[in-house]
């Protein structure tokens, strides 16, 4: 199978998975969580995830990682890569705004031109997001 195909098909579960769930840290809908599912349907093997129930448990979750922000995170996970060389099924960072999701930057899936993620007016699911400026992007 191709790479571009495995790249398709990987997205399109993790989109089939995400559209319609809304984001909630009790139910596992989370950007770490979609980032996790799509890691694993590209083939890696991401470590688990503890249970998150609010934005305070996922610092503390982060933290015990030994990690301060995402991005580290990230890059402890996967090789990190410029924006502009993503393909379909890579992830990148977007800076979260303090008042949303308890101040986490977010995960995002790339789509080919567009980014997958949930957005903080209307979290009912993942959507095509405009994106000014991301922080960083890694391989899958």
């Amino acid at each position: 199978m191709s790479d571009l195909l495995r790249r398709k098909m990987a997205t399109e579960k993790t989109m089939q998975k995400y559209r319609a769930r809304a984001f909630d840290w009790r139910n596992r809908s989370t950007c770490i969580h979609l980032a996790r599912f799509q890691m694993r349907q590209m083939g890696h093997r991401p470590p688990a995830i503890p249970d998150l129930r609010s934005p305070l448990g996922a610092r503390s979750a982060l933290k015990a990682t030994g990690h301060d922000h995402l991005a580290a995170l990230l890059d402890s996970l996967l090789p990190r890569i410029a924006p502009a060389a993503m393909l379909l099924g890579d992830l990148a960072l977007v800076a979260g705004d303090p008042e949303d999701a308890g101040g986490f930057d977010s995960i995002v899936v790339s789509a080919g031109d567009k980014l997958l993620g949930w957005h903080p007016d209307d979290p009912s699911g993942i959507k095509p997001l405009i994106v000014r400026e991301l922080i960083g992007a890694w391989r899958l």
